[in-house]
């Protein structure tokens, strides 16, 4: 019997998605083995998680709680006509990594999937569309994700976009094949893409 508070360490852990049974077992010993000064620090992070970070009322990017808009929005070198739409926050960080991008972001908040109950009205399109007059939107880049769920909701941005704002640039990320993917590992939504984006050599 393990003692009682290495379990709770343990059911903790396995509540992270990703972490199985086995896995938080070996988290919390590494925890427990290590020094103390770790655990206090992922304590005080955890702790101070929910106080520090908070959406912004534009974009709905994470920003610090004493921040009133996200930075990438105030920037006055990032271009407001441009928006790029994203599922999730962490999106942004894997768009901004490329530094080529200078638009400004709008996070949907998820994506549609009745499966999980997130339907249309759960998700910031209504302040997306409010946002073209307002910044004067020349252009909306749809960046959802390649899956059932990323296509369905793009379909819905294409029309909700195009009714509020028929002369809208609407334009998507390319999508295709990954560099060193064999065409047979490749799924079937990734091989329709490529055939479409195919490019002249």
């Amino acid at each position: 019997m393990l003692p009682k508070a290495l379990t709770n360490v343990i059911d903790a852990l396995g509540m992270l998605p990703g972490v199985g049974p086995r896995t938080a077992e070996r988290y919390a010993y590494y925890l427990f083995k290590s020094n103390s000064k770790i655990s206090e620090n992922i304590a005080d992070a955890l702790s101070s998680l929910h106080d520090g970070v908070k959406s912004c009322p534009v974009t709905f990017a994470l920003i610090d709680s004493d921040e009133t808009v996200s930075p990438l929005y105030e920037d006055p070198k990032r271009d407001k006509a441009t928006i790029m739409v994203v599922e999730e926050p962490l999106d942004i960080y894997a768009i901004e990594d490329t530094h080529a991008y200078t638009g400004t972001y709008h996070v949907l908040g998820g994506a549609i999937s009745p499966i999980d109950g997130i339907t249309p009205d759960q998700l910031h399109v209504k302040e997306l569309v409010e946002r073209l007059n307002k910044d004067n939107v020349t252009e909306v880049i749809i960046a959802t994700n390649p899956s059932v769920e990323g296509e369905s909701t793009a379909l819905l941005l294409e029309k909700v976009l195009h009714e509020a704002k028929p002369d809208l640039k609407l334009t998507r990320l390319a999508r295709g094949l990954p560099l060193g993917v064999d065409l047979s590992y490749a799924d079937q939504i990734t091989l329709s893409a490529a055939l479409e984006n195919r490019t002249k050599l």
